[in-house]
């Protein structure tokens, strides 16, 4: 058996690990590379591998660096079966078609530019019809079912606790009167996550695919980021302001809406209204609504004690339209404004800080790790000016930080993860992390004594 690490080798974007086993290629994600614009293209549109040879696709879960290049796989001649839990099956949907209007918009943009130069208008990588020509080859697999993605090959997805649907994939191998179990972490979730279940840790496993994105540090106690969210969110009401936050549609915004709904039904909070103003957000909430049975066991009890569901409650508001979403500017604090992007680079985020970071009674709450060179970014830095839509504005909001809210393992939980198979373990490959971060996590694991770890490149073989 050969893999061959063609994406988050190095970097946490991009995932794409090729399996070669009797004769058979399996695709271990097929995420979008996302960087600068001059690369992104280039990479996303020549795979490493002809995709009319592909067998299958398993996939982790479904955010856009792990299956946002689906869509061009499967337009490029891919026709095999994608594997999927069925929730991770129901977000991508959403997800690509979102990534497809994305493309097609970023494509408009950059051939007006072109155009004014006398250059050729550029295609988008793929569009909304490429993302839901999709679908049809999504084969949805429940946590805990084997399924045979190749032959030789019996495959099953434990839960990984990251994001609804999430999994760990467990792969038992036969080949050529040789067996061996090789497990792919995905992405690593954290115990006592709002909403969803622990990790399930990896047993007797000869070769483990890990993640390693945080592997420079651990995370704070989930409990700790409620408690300040909670202080900040009073103290906003309490000068009449507004709370706007800046989240990630899936995933973190749901994480929110819970904290908020155990917050008011606790009586800690007034009846304050709550705007999700995101179309993939709301869609994406329809899913996580859609999937109640993959809520852990904290958030079932919520919801039979307080006899309504965990992602709605009086007063929450769930925005669909422009004009719905321009309305909500012109009402008066205290109410809280959850919307998209996560990083305020676009989307209807960048309005509702136009209209409000100017106002010294408002608060902007930070809670994710914002990239360099973002809007997001320069907020949580807290400079005294921003531009917005090319136009500088005074930043006289409150500017409040919530930390451990991350849904990726910290150092210790990956060590953790790690060493659960400890015993069986021969080989360890660590992906999805950048050299810093990754370069810690080897430190640990060679303290701990485990068996060979191998931080591979771009391209990089290994024969097991």
């Amino acid at each position: 058996m050969r893999i061959i690490f063609n994406g988050a080798a190095r970097t946490v974007t991009g995932s794409q690990h090729l399996l070669e086993i009797n004769g058979s290629r399996v695709l271990l994600e097929c995420g979008l590379f996302q960087g600068r614009r001059a690369d992104t293209y280039t990479v996303n549109r020549n795979f490493a591998f002809d995709p009319k040879r592909l067998d299958a696709v398993i996939l982790s879960h479904a955010h856009i660096d792990h299956s946002g290049n689906l869509p061009n796989l499967v337009k490029q001649g891919f026709e095999g079966a994608i594997y999927a839990t069925p929730a991770t099956a129901d977000l991508a949907d959403v997800m690509l078609r979102d990534s497809g209007h994305i493309q097609e918009a970023d494509a408009e943009f950059v051939s007006k530019k072109r155009a004014r130069r006398g250059e050729p208008p550029v295609e988008p990588l793929y569009t909304i019809a490429d993302a839901e020509r999709v679908t049809k080859y999504f084969r949805e697999m429940p946590y805990g079912e084997p399924f045979e993605p190749a032959p030789g090959v019996t495959a099953c997805f434990f839960d990984a606790g990251h994001i609804l649907g999430s999994a760990g994939i467990s792969l038992e191998i036969e080949e050529k009167g040789r067996r061996i179990r090789l497990w792919f972490s995905g992405d690593i979730g954290r115990e006592k996550l709002p909403l969803l279940n622990d990790p399930v840790l990896p047993e007797n496993v000869d070769y483990l695919i890990m993640e390693s994105t945080y592997g420079d540090k651990p995370h704070r106690d989930p409990e700790l980021a409620y408690q300040e969210f909670r202080e900040v969110v009073l103290r906003t009401c309490q000068r009449g302001g507004k709370v706007i936050v800046p989240a990630f549609s899936v995933g973190r915004t749901q994480e929110l809406v819970y904290f908020l709904n155990k917050m008011k039904s606790a009586g800690e909070l007034p009846g304050l209204p709550v705007f999700v103003d995101s179309p993939l957000a709301v869609n994406a909430t329809d899913v996580f609504s859609r999937h109640t049975e993959l809520f852990d066991a904290e958030t079932v009890r919520f919801i039979r004690e307080n006899r309504h569901p965990a992602l709605s409650f009086n007063g929450l508001h769930y925005i669909h339209s422009v004009d719905e979403s321009k309305a909500i500017n012109e009402m008066h604090g205290p109410l809280v404004i959850i919307s998209a992007s996560g990083m305020a680079e676009s989307g209807r985020i960048l309005h509702h800080l136009k209209n409000n970071i100017e106002n010294p009674r408002n608060t902007v709450m930070i809670v994710s790790w914002q990239a360099p060179d973002t809007l997001g970014r320069r907020l949580a830095e807290r400079q005294p000016w921003v531009k917005i839509f090319g136009e500088s504005y005074a930043l006289r909001a409150e500017v409040a930080t919530i930390g451990g809210l991350s849904a990726h393992a910290g150092q210790d939980m990956l060590l953790k993860y790690a060493l659960a198979s400890r015993a069986s373990l021969v080989k360890t490959f660590l992906v999805h992390g950048e050299e810093q971060a990754t370069n810690a996590l080897l430190e640990k694991m060679s303290e701990a004594k485990l068996a060979p770890v191998y931080y591979p490149a771009k391209g990089q073989v290994f024969e097991v």
